[in-house]
């Protein structure tokens, strides 16, 4: 079972609202703020979301599981719903439940629809393509649950988007913030063993554009959902260590958004380092990732569970 335990509070990142930038992004979970998603682009990331959701499927159940509800929510909304990793497991966890699926990107939405017909929930799920950094959100019903899963600092302006959430919410409705410490490693810290320390170095190599671009990311929410008129009732943190032979898909997953990070961070890194990435990355060389036996997941999420006084 995933391992749990009560979140101290850590102090959030500061930094200027990300620009609306069509740049390469080494998010796991790609920005579902903004329509005019560029459609070529709509299937790596859905493929990265896909793995996101089979790698950590046990750990989002957990969450769902958790959350402090009074009553089986019966109208739910699914904010940055991505390709329907919390959709899936909110209908799973709540039977009776309707869920309204928001994203930016007609792509990700698509195979969200194709995946419900194929599980038989067609009809216990609405999409809806929308701008989540809008002045005005379209109608989106009067939830019992809203479930924002790594899509919250993504937001261009966190206060405007918590209010309209805030209004949103039926009385005495639940708010579930769900986000990532970080981008998950993989890697053991000796490997690869001709630059032992290159995912590390990799991540770091990133960290102005993640300051620029995503500055929330990793914020303490509890503070800003306070200020936007929520009681936060409970807060934890999932700590997931998956090791790689739990799932053949961790190996993929680790292809995936380790490229993800090569664009960013290759400007950055040294030739060796470069050189060793790519290798890494060629899944036809007998170095490659693929071919580790000692690939892991690692990463930290925090929920929030915020309600509606």
């Amino acid at each position: 079972m995933p391992q749990t335990h009560q979140h101290t509070a850590h102090s959030g990142e500061g930094g200027h609202h990300p620009s609306h930038h069509p740049g390469p992004h080494p998010d796991p979970h790609p920005d579902h703020r903004h329509g005019g998603h560029q459609e070529h682009s709509d299937g790596e990331q859905a493929e990265i979301l896909d793995l996101d959701a089979e790698v950590l499927a046990e750990h989002i159940a957990s969450i769902t599981a958790w959350l402090p509800l009074k009553s089986e929510p019966r109208q739910i909304v699914d904010l940055g719903c991505g390709t329907g990793a919390g959709t899936f497991a909110l209908l799973e966890r709540f039977p009776d439940a309707h869920v309204t699926a928001v994203d930016s990107s007609a792509g990700h939405l698509r195979l969200l629809r194709e995946k419900a017909c194929a599980r038989g929930v067609e009809e216990r799920v609405r999409t809806v393509q929308a701008d989540l950094d809008a002045n005005h959100w379209p109608d989106l019903g009067t939830p019992d649950l809203v479930w924002a899963s790594a899509s919250m600092h993504h937001m261009a302006d966190p206060g405007r988007a918590l209010a309209s959430v805030h209004d949103l919410l039926a009385p005495g409705g639940l708010f579930a913030v769900v986000e990532l410490a970080d981008f998950p490693r993989f890697l053991p810290a000796h490997a690869p063993e001709s630059q032992p320390g290159l995912e590390e170095r990799a991540h770091a190599a990133t960290d102005s554009f993640h300051a620029e671009h995503v500055p929330h990311r990793g914020a303490d929410w509890g503070p800003m959902l306070t200020a936007a008129g929520f009681t936060v009732e409970d807060e934890r943190t999932i700590i997931v260590n998956i090791e790689g032979g739990r799932s053949e898909a961790i190996g993929r997953y680790a292809v995936g958004g380790l490229r993800r990070i090569r664009r960013v961070a290759a400007p950055a890194l040294s030739p060796e380092d470069l050189a060793a990435l790519d290798e890494l990355l060629d899944t036809n060389s007998p170095n490659s990732i693929l071919r580790r036996d000692d690939l892991a997941v690692r990463t930290e999420r925090t929920v929030w569970a915020a309600r509606r006084a």
